[in-house]
């Protein structure tokens, strides 16, 4: 009994210096915004610049929206299309929860804003939550006559949905201003923010997969009927479920609309929700280390790619510059995951420290052999 205590302090203990060590490399990476407030490098040690801050910032709010899809299709089993309706709800939401009545005066200009939201001003924190909480309503009205569908038939409601709330966020100019969008949206989202969520929302999900209402959601999962024998009240945990991914869909969107300071109704078609499938299904569905590790791969990947539609000049020969064959190479990297590696990087397995130290140890004796 007291060796497992002792694994279990050293687990917290490794963890806890995991994080400093992940804040201590943001506060290096934010070296200039850190100078500003007589807190950074020195201006000789190079940071992270601009557009490498933004891609660690979509790193980390692509993660919670990986965790919050994988808990619906990874965890629960359902196979959910409407990300991308929850995101938008979240980020709209949270908008208007942080922009001041002199910027929705002059912003709203086919129709008037609505009065009691002209008024409406909150601080950032409670906006996004309370953009997850909204997501999650929507999720309730939508769940209760969805889920009692399943399979290709829930994805397609789902995905029916999420269209639904694309056309309302268009036509209803007086709340969303319509296709005109919203910009200026004050950039409240950081990677000290961002990580800070990501954090958050990794230990509250990894705390209740590992509690029993876990095994409950994995037993729906792997068959409903054997569940249902059981005792366990299906429609009931899948209503849950779906409602807490949307209630993290909800909190990502919101961070997402801070970040890029711009939101508009083509922003969330269902392309953005098949990025986030694929960044779980790379990941591993059913892992939410793989949805944080996806997360990271696909972002930085989309983003490497970028040099592939530029000219090169290899000296013997000169490539012009291919527009889109970026998503082309990306492509046949994607094939490539579910050909070799079906179950994705992580497949359903969890990162651990006796796993890391398992493995460094097994490395160490091939070393000696060799």
């Amino acid at each position: 009994m007291s060796e497992v205590k002792n694994t279990q302090m050293r687990d917290r203990l490794l963890t806890c210096g995991a994080i400093a060590l992940l804040f201590v490399f943001l506060w290096w990476a934010c070296g200039d915004m850190n100078r500003d407030l007589g807190l950074g490098l020195p201006r000789a040690w190079r940071a992270l610049n601009g557009y490498e801050l933004q891609i660690l910032n979509l790193v980390a709010v692509y993660g919670i929206l990986a965790i919050s899809l994988n808990i619906i299709y990874g965890f629960t089993g359902m196979f959910s299309l409407g990300h991308a309706g929850f995101m938008a709800i979240g980020a709209y939401v949270s908008a208007l929860c942080v922009l001041t009545p002199d910027q929705k005066e002059m912003m709203w200009l086919i129709e008037e804003i609505l009065p009691p939201l002209a008024n409406l001003y909150t601080p950032f924190w409670f906006s996004v939550i309370l953009g997850g909480l909204v997501s999650t309503v929507f999720a309730l009205l939508i769940g209760i006559p969805v889920l009692r569908l399943g399979g290709d038939y829930l994805g397609i409601a789902t995905l029916g949905f999420s269209e639904i709330i694309r056309v309302l966020i268009v036509n209803a100019t007086s709340i969303t201003n319509g296709s005109l969008g919203i910009k200026g949206i004050p950039c409240y989202t950081d990677v000290y923010t961002s990580f800070i969520w990501l954090i958050v929302v990794t230990f509250c999900i990894v705390r209740l997969l590992n509690s029993n209402f876990g095994n409950v959601l994995k037993a729906v999962r792997d068959d409903e009927i054997a569940a249902q024998v059981m005792g366990i009240n299906v429609f009931h945990t899948k209503l849950f479920s779906f409602c807490l991914g949307a209630f993290l869909a909800g909190v990502g969107g919101a961070l997402l609309g801070n970040l890029l300071t711009t939101i508009d109704p083509k922003m969330f078609t269902f392309l953005l929700t098949y990025n986030v499938l694929m960044i779980v299904v790379a990941g591993g569905l059913g892992s939410i280390t793989g949805s944080i590790l996806g997360s990271a791969i696909i972002t930085v990947l989309l983003e490497w790619l970028r040099v592939v539609e530029e000219p090169m000049n290899l000296g013997f020969v000169e490539i012009p510059g291919i527009p889109g064959m970026r998503m082309v190479v990306f492509s046949v990297v994607l094939l490539i995951i579910i050909l070799y590696r079906r179950e994705g990087v992580m497949g359903m397995r969890e990162f651990s420290w006796n796993g890391f130290f398992r493995f460094f140890r097994r490395f160490g004796k091939k070393e000696e052999k060799a």
